[in-house]
């Protein structure tokens, strides 16, 4: 099971695996508080999308596409496979920092990790 939940939310048990999946430390939040399994800022949007999408929610449908190709690149296919393998076994909960929880790069990992 794959769930997604912003870093400010109190961590709980049923998150199981707690992956961030942000290229960049989220503001204020300490390392101990965070209580992550992983962080794998490899499989996060690259620097120059993550500033071109800027939360824009009309950019959202395009800035899906874009990232999307950046997820079947070979360098981080492997880190897919891992959080499938790891989702078939135990909840894994991918957290974000974004504000908006209906535009972000996590609800897009997501779907393209439960469509396979």
């Amino acid at each position: 099971m794959i769930k997604i939940k912003r870093i400010y939310e109190i961590p709980a048990s049923e998150d199981g695996k707690r992956i961030l999946v942000d290229r960049i430390w989220p503001r204020g939040v300490s390392k101990a508080e965070a209580q992550l399994s992983l962080w794998m800022k490899e499989i996060a949007p690259n620097t120059e999308l993550r500033k071109w999408f800027d939360h824009k929610p009309e950019r959202f449908a395009e800035f899906a596409e874009r990232y999307e190709k950046e997820l079947a690149s070979k360098e981080v296919i492997g880190h897919l496979e891992q959080l499938r393998s790891w989702s078939e076994k135990e909840t894994v909960t991918l957290l974000f920092a974004a504000k908006d929880q209906k535009h972000n790069h996590a609800l897009v990992l997501k779907e393209i990790l439960e469509c396979e």
